[in-house]
């Protein structure tokens, strides 16, 4: 593997929205992630990733773009933005854009002129088709939202337009090279402008088979998954590569890939020395629970299943090139509530989660707030949610037969605005996120809660993130748990995880005890020092490690 200047980073994802308002009007904006550069740099940042703040009408939150060469003026100006990408740089800070091209807003300029001539230039940008005989859709894709992936073109009853996310959410047409040139001229205009890099939105889904037709229907609505068809679309890589070669590769900048569906066979070509992306998350655990019937009937993660997600994406990637770790993210309920038992999100649980992201092979990437163990909220009714991904699954909920209070029960846990709730900085009026009305509400728990009250306390979990991000970049142990190899060490009870991180002068041992009861494990070798630890007491005795409920380790051995 080719060591490349982002290996030992720590990066942190920043919700805009809910971060920090400067202003008072209840959004955060770019000035408030400027007031909090000094913060992230004392937490060990040093790429920070800036979800969508492009002019946006927000149907999905500012993942559906009017304007791929602005800025929101709900975040602020341009100007800005260049001061934010200069303030990083004096720090040694990365700012990376979302790069969200699978889809733009309808309310884009392109897909404005495609309605006005659905046979014209534009129209070839997006994916329109005549309607069928007796207005059937073209085929019965289900949109990640729910319902149809087709809706009529505005204006023309009688053509339909490819949305796979929102109806406001148009799809473009990467097989029109017109489309692609576009990209890549705005692609290098934010790099020429100094940004590190990006994450790159739902990329695996620009790629179409070459015939649309129906699959079978797996629910009451007589639509399929979108799934289906991403599973017949072949040939991204074309795209991908052109993408890479055009844009990341000529400035050297860091991207990685929200990348769902990539074969096995793929994975080279994604993430490897010459791959499309420097890096790709992993989502082997966020899938866990799934059901295709809709949230209502997720089920509950078991520590167990965790742990072989994590091995087997590990597994999967070895030493071919680089994961982007992640406990949680903006589309995701709040880690330690969905991966922690109920009742069980307790302060070692949030530590123990933090250490196995750090301590596993990859890049760890921290959501805003999930440094100070930030929780799910509790939604009372449907009328507090703002996620139109959870209103959607609530109906479903309801058309399965759950009452209104079940309904918001079950989807709920999985709300993607658990995530998006205001960042938590002390304990005054709103958190210390807005002197104004938070966009949205303040989860309760901000007392207790905060970034204040974890910087005083040097056992807390804000404390604990800061000695990763530290023991990370160490000249004594960044060899090891940046390119060393990951050695599973088998155990009997499945609720713990032991695994060595191994360089040529260096040998660590990770021990995680996923549960509230206690473990024995047995060591072999002897240990040379205590590394980190996320309890108080370490018990060793005859060669057996003796570990309290959701106790980890780090361990330096022979």
């Amino acid at each position: 593997m080719k060591k490349k200047w982002w290996h030992d980073k720590v990066a942190y994802q920043i919700y805009p929205k809910s971060f920090c308002d400067s202003n008072g009007d209840g959004i955060g904006d770019l000035q408030g992630i400027i007031s909090k550069l000094d913060y992230l740099k004392d937490l060990g940042v040093d790429i920070v990733w800036l979800s969508p703040i492009y002019p946006s009408p927000l149907a999905d939150e500012g993942y559906d773009i009017a304007d791929y060469y602005g800025i929101d003026p709900r975040f602020g100006t341009m100007e800005d933005m260049e001061e934010l990408i200069a303030e990083a740089k004096k720090r040694d800070m990365y700012i990376l854009m979302d790069l969200v091209v699978n889809h733009c807003s309808d309310e884009h300029e392109w897909f404005l002129k495609a309605c006005e001539d659905p046979d014209g230039k534009y129209g070839k940008y997006f994916y329109i088709v005549d309607a069928g005989q007796e207005d059937k859709l073209p085929t019965n894709w289900r949109s990640y939202f729910g319902g149809p992936a087709w809706d009529k073109l505005p204006g023309h009853e009688d053509k339909y337009y490819l949305h796979v996310f929102h109806k406001k959410q148009p799809d473009l047409n990467w097989e029109n090279e017109e489309v692609r040139e576009e990209v890549y001229k705005m692609v290098n205009w934010w790099l020429d402008k100094g940004l590190g890099g990006f994450r790159i939105d739902a990329i695996i889904n620009i790629k179409k088979p070459e015939v649309f037709h129906d699959y079978p229907a797996d629910r009451a609505d007589g639509l399929c998954s979108i799934q289906c068809m991403l599973q017949e679309a072949k040939g991204i890589g074309r795209f991908l590569r052109e993408l890479q070669e055009r844009t990341f590769r000529l400035h050297d900048s860091f991207s990685v890939g929200e990348v769902f569906d990539a074969d096995e066979d793929e994975i080279t070509d994604f993430v490897g020395d010459d791959g499309y992306f420097s890096s790709m998350f992993d989502f082997g655990t966020a899938l866990l629970g799934g059901d295709p019937a809709g949230w209502y009937r997720r089920k509950p993660v078991q520590a167990k299943e965790y742990i072989k997600a994590v091995y087997q994406s590990q597994k999967r990637l070895g030493d071919i090139g680089f994961y982007s770790n992640i406990i949680e993210n903006h589309d995701e309920p709040r880690g330690v509530s969905h991966y922690l038992p109920e009742g069980e999100c307790c302060v070692e649980g949030k530590k123990m989660l933090a250490l196995l992201s750090f301590m596993v092979k990859g890049l760890p990437f921290i959501y805003e707030g999930q440094e100070i163990g930030m929780e799910n909220k509790t939604f009372a009714s449907i009328e507090e949610v703002d996620d139109c991904s959870t209103m959607h699954e609530y109906q479903v909920a309801l058309e399965a037969g759950l009452t209104p209070k079940q309904a918001i029960e079950a989807v709920g846990k999985y709300c993607r605005d658990n995530a998006r709730t205001p960042m938590q900085w002390d304990d005054s009026e709103n958190a210390g996120f807005t002197t104004g009305r938070p966009w949205l509400a303040v989860n309760p728990n901000y007392k207790q809660i905060n970034v204040k009250a974890q910087q005083a306390d040097e056992d807390s979990v804000l404390a604990f993130y800061k000695k990763l991000a530290a023991l990370r970049k160490s000249a004594e142990y960044k060899e090891t748990i940046v390119y060393g190899d990951l050695i599973l060490v088998p155990q009997e009870d499945e609720n713990v995880m032991v695994f060595y991180r191994k360089s040529a002068d260096k040998t660590l041992l990770v021990a995680a005890n996923y549960q509230s009861v206690a473990a024995d494990i047995k060591l072999t070798g002897q240990m040379n020092k205590e590394v980190l630890n996320n309890v108080r007491e370490l018990h060793i005795d005859d060669g057996i490690l003796y570990m309290q409920g959701y106790q980890a380790v780090v361990l330096e051995v022979e």
